[in-house]
């Protein structure tokens, strides 16, 4: 087992140490059931795909609050008495929680053969966008910016 010691970044960056937190926690806890992918769609979109056999749509609950997706899959017990040979299809409780970046929001989701996929978009207010800012001369005149916005623009 690897272990990271995050002491430097503690002494040096003010305001971080949640991030670092969350990279103790990750590195501590590598939940691998259910499997699952992350995919960039595109530049402000994602989709997380879930394989989830044996799972019914009544079973899963998806919840979103703040800056986390939590999943949960709560298997129905069965009172049917069986004997297994071979047991590969799990099937079994589960809770998976995903961190989400500012502005990320879940959109659908949607179960379809065994496969849950979540869609998640970033949406970051107008204001909070970067924006150009225009440098005077000394006669107040910012002419070659304006020209850059209407060059980019088009």
């Amino acid at each position: 087992m690897r272990t990271f010691d995050l002491t430097p970044l503690y002494r040096s960056a003010i305001g971080f140490d949640r991030l670092a937190n969350l990279l103790e926690q990750r590195a501590d806890a590598q939940p691998s059931y259910p499997p699952y992918n992350i995919e960039l769609v595109s530049e402000d979109k994602y989709r997380i795909v879930m394989a989830l056999a044996g799972f019914t749509r009544d079973e899963i609950e998806i919840v979103t609050e703040r800056d986390s997706l939590h999943v949960v899959g709560r298997k129905q017990k069965d009172d049917i008495q069986r004997t297994f040979l071979h047991r590969g299809i799990a099937a079994r409780d589960f809770e998976q929680r995903f961190q989400l970046a500012n502005h990320v929001k879940v959109t659908t989701a949607s179960y379809d053969n065994g496969m849950l996929t979540i869609e998640l978009v970033r949406e970051v207010p107008e204001a909070l966008k970067p924006r150009k800012i225009a440098i005077a001369d000394a006669t107040g005149n910012t002419g070659n910016v304006q020209a850059l916005e209407q060059r980019d623009a088009a």
